[in-house]
């Protein structure tokens, strides 16, 4: 099995025509008279590969994109402003080695079977993971190879085109919607993977309704250009029978007990610190997963007494009175604010005794296996809090409900609310971390939803959506990118959730690459020429300016209407 998959990924960097190899196996006559090499592989086996590859290149983008730049650009959180490195972008080559080839492989080995029509659910999940991924792959990249990609091996093709994003948009919607339809139909005697599907064990319903969230996902990142074609897919999604991800129960969850992405280096190169503005935010609404999101600094009654007894006065910008004086953020960009953003890296000195007073991240709840500590690392890729919240939003913008999606706008946000403030506890419970809820979780909830600063009040409804929508994505920094980009909120001067001040100018995509000449050079040149990009251009200018299809026509960070 390692053999046969070990020379299906270098067949592979050579079929996507973005890398290449210095050698490679293109004459297959020696492995056929090798009984001891795999040529038929087992979908089943295939499957759990594509699935585990989902997460086990994670720790890389952890550490160099969503810690150091992504949360960074979204201000969930505020760090040493590092340059984008060219240690970004692992989802690309993940997706190239280690996801796509073994999905595309699957399909053939089932599509040669003599009894291939017991295989067919088999074969439509593979689409929805291919989705799934491909779409964190152009959501900072934009064109990328798809439709001719992994055509080296069977096909020799190793110039694959790059497919503008729009058209990746249209092909996974039409490939979503044939693996909804045959995932869902009554069909004889289907084959099954089992628990070789580490997400969902077979269910084929929880695929369906991975495929329609995923849609929902596509149909938001539509807005900006065809507003039709949002509410199209949305309607689709809404008329479903099975319909989207709407209970934890049916969360795309990657849970291994021995799985831990980022641990010791959830510092990296600088601490992670809270931002004024979602601090200011947690605070004021008592919000359960602000224990969750952040630590406690050190200013507790003790501390407090010993920087009196040695006349060390709390800073200004720090309420002596405060109840939640434990929890402190600052300016999401130092410069706009140096006074305070001082005290992220000099504590208060009481004697002997230092004090830091800017919160953390959670550094458990992030790396629950730092310092040989015993928590598991759980992450959700696609969540019912996400679905929910999407529904409000679209339902709030007049995209109307469906036979299957019902209710109203607040509906769906208190839905979305209390999926995310249990999720994220249960996450914070297996990291063994600090929890926001307790046994009495249900009436800790319904106090949350009842205060006004929390309630929608017909005002300002669909700015509570979306930014209760964005602390949703504490754990999921592709998706909290891309609602920035897609929304502008936070919104620059807001009554209710003000953004930061923030000079430093944001990337609002990655970089592709060149190939190496005499490879895949004239494809690559067409996508930068298509997509209006300056070839090999990595400035943060160029980056912010030249947008992707689906940001074009998106606000600028903190414009939001």
């Amino acid at each position: 099995m390692k053999n046969i998959l070990v020379k299906c990924a270098a067949g592979t960097v050579l079929a996507t025509g973005l890398l290449w190899a210095t050698s490679c196996e293109n004459n297959f006559g020696d492995i056929n008279t090798d009984p001891s090499v795999v040529i038929t592989p087992d979908p089943r086996f295939l499957f759990t590969h594509s699935l585990n590859s989902l997460e086990s290149y994670q720790g890389a983008e952890w550490i160099w994109e969503n810690l150091e730049q992504l949360l960074r650009f979204s201000q969930h959180l505020t760090t040493d402003p590092y340059e984008l490195s060219t240690n970004i972008n692992s989802r690309y080559s993940a997706y190239y080695t280690n996801i796509l080839p073994n999905l595309v492989e699957i399909r053939k080995q089932i599509d040669l079977k003599t009894n291939k029509e017991r295989f067919q659910k088999m074969r439509a999940a593979t689409y929805v993971v291919s989705a799934l991924h491909g779409l964190r792959v152009t959501d900072m990249n934009g064109s990328i190879p798809y439709s001719q990609a992994i055509q080296g091996r069977d096909e020799q093709n190793y110039t694959p085109q790059y497919d503008t994003q729009k058209v990746l948009y249209d092909t996974w919607l039409t490939e979503l919607n044939e693996a909804i339809t045959t995932l869902s139909a009554d069909l004889p005697d289907q084959e099954n993977y089992g628990n070789a599907d580490i997400i969902y064990h077979g269910d084929w319903t929880k695929w369906v309704k991975a495929a329609n969230t995923i849609k929902l996902r596509i149909a938001l990142r539509y807005e900006g250009q065809d507003k039709a074609k949002t509410q199209q897919i949305y309607k689709e999604v809404a008329d479903n029978a099975i319909g989207p991800i709407t209970e934890d129960a049916d969360q795309f969850a990657y849970i291994d007990p021995d799985w831990g992405p980022i641990g010791g280096d959830v510092d990296y190169r600088s601490t992670r610190f809270a931002t004024k503005s979602i601090m200011t935010f947690l605070k004021q609404t008592k919000d359960p997963r602000m224990v969750i999101y952040f630590s406690p600094n050190d200013l507790t009654p003790s501390a407090l007494d010993s920087l009196k007894k040695y006349n060390q006065p709390v800073p200004a910008f720090i309420d002596a009175a405060d109840p939640l004086i434990r929890f402190q953020g600052g300016p999401a960009d130092w410069t706009t604010n140096p006074t305070v953003a001082q005290y992220y890296k000099n504590p208060l000195n009481a004697g002997s005794n230092k004090y830091v007073v800017m919160s953390t991240i959670n550094k458990v709840f992030y790396a629950p296996t730092r310092n040989g500590a015993k928590g598991t690392f759980h992450d959700y890729m696609l969540t019912s809090a996400e679905t929910c919240f999407y529904i409000a939003e679209l339902i709030q913008k007049g995209y109307g409900t469906g036979s299957k999606i019902t209710g109203k706008a607040e509906d769906w946000y208190k839905k979305g609310i209390t999926s995310s403030l249990r999720t994220m506890n249960s996450i914070a419970q297996a990291a063994l971390s600090t929890t926001g809820l307790t046994a009495n979780a249900d009436a800790e909830i319904a106090a949350y939803l009842a205060q006004p600063a929390v309630k929608l009040n017909g005002t300002n409804d669909l700015e509570r959506i979306y930014i209760q929508e964005y602390l949703n994505f504490m754990r999921l920094p592709t998706e909290a990118f891309t609602f920035v980009r897609r929304t502008g909120y936070p919104k620059n001067g807001s009554a209710y959730y003000p953004r930061d001040a923030f000079n430093e100018v944001i990337p609002r995509r990655y970089w592709v690459d060149e190939p190496p000449l005499g490879t895949n050079n004239a494809n690559w040149q067409t996508a930068q020429a298509e997509q209006q990009f300056t070839p090999n251009d990595r400035t943060t200018t160029t980056l912010n300016s030249q947008r992707l299809w689906f940001d074009k026509n998106n606000p600028a960070f903190g414009q939001g209407q």
